[in-house]
């Protein structure tokens, strides 16, 4: 019997219409034909943009399960992606932010069956952040790619901004799953298979996402938790070839160039110059550190 690909459940903000054309050849490339989107827009999205995302979703085949518009609270992904976990019904579920690009050890159905053999409900990935290679927000251009754009490899959420590396990227459905897809409480991925989740966040406009992140936050405009769900500064799955550590400071080394096979692993521990575009320029108060705000961000992704 042939094995059925799982479900992609991600929720999608007002990202650009190249990126979600490049992020939706990715994943059919790796074989899935299923995608449950829900795109929700923040008060500020301009009309245009957010018509001509959807516009290019509905090219792309790609009829979103719900378009909302609002604050997005801390509880919003959540809230949506559960909902489409949902609809998705019963089976294994790849869970992938816009900006986010698995690659496998192994083809799906094979990593999905060792789980299921291995009685884990989860598979995990590591984040490995890519970036410029002069470590600027930099644009790209459709032409071009991602990899050529960002051809640079790093733990930069892990090592500069302390946030939380881990997610969890295949679940099977009714397996709870944190905030951010970080964790999956009661249950552990096998660190000797983890996925490796090319983060591709550190283009042109993130700073003006971020600083709106943390403005609207402070303010009270978008709601937030108390406390963070399972993150730990300075956590990372466990391997036997080592961690990420718990460097507070960045390396004055160059960046690695990426790599699928190798980047990710925590042992290896590519490194990001010091002009990276995050550890330079991330809002800070007077006492100089960064909002709470601004520290969820870099740990949620």
């Amino acid at each position: 019997m042939t094995p059925v690909p799982p479900v992609l459940v991600a929720v999608i903000g007002p990202v650009e219409p190249a990126l979600l054309t490049a992020w939706t050849a990715h994943y059919r490339a790796l074989g899935i034909t299923d995608f449950r989107l829900a795109f929700h827009f923040p008060d500020h999205t301009p009309a245009a943009w957010r018509d001509q995302l959807l516009a290019t979703a509905h090219e792309l085949g790609l009829p979103p399960a719900t378009v909302s518009t609002g604050p997005w609270h801390e509880h919003t992904n959540t809230q949506l992606r559960e909902y489409l976990r949902e609809q998705a019904g019963p089976g294994w579920h790849l869970l992938a932010d816009s900006d986010e690009l698995h690659t496998y050890p192994a083809p799906l159905p094979e990593a999905i069956a060792a789980a299921e053999t291995a009685g884990r409900p989860v598979v995990g990935g590591l984040m490995l952040d890519r970036v410029a290679p002069d470590g600027r927000l930099a644009h790209w251009r459709p032409e071009t790619g991602l990899d050529r754009a960002f051809p640079l490899g790093g733990h930069l959420t892990h090592r500069l901004l302390h946030g939380d590396p881990r997610k969890i990227v295949l679940v099977r459905s009714g397996t709870a799953v944190a905030s951010g897809n970080h964790r999956a409480p009661g249950h552990k991925p096998d660190p000797d298979t983890l996925a490796c989740v090319h983060h591709f966040k550190w283009r042109v406009g993130v700073l003006d996402d971020l600083r709106r992140r943390v403005e609207n936050f402070a303010s009270g405009a978008w709601a937030e938790p108390p406390r963070l769900y399972g993150t730990r500064p300075g956590a990372c799955w466990s391997t036997s070839t080592g961690t990420t550590g718990g460097s507070t400071s960045p390396t004055p080394a160059s960046a690695s160039a990426a790599s699928p096979s190798t980047a990710c692993r925590p042992g290896g521990r590519p490194r990001l110059a010091p002009s990276s575009p995050a550890g330079a320029h991330l809002p800070r108060n007077p006492a100089g550190r960064r909002p709470r705000s601004a520290r969820m961000e870099a740990r949620t992704g």
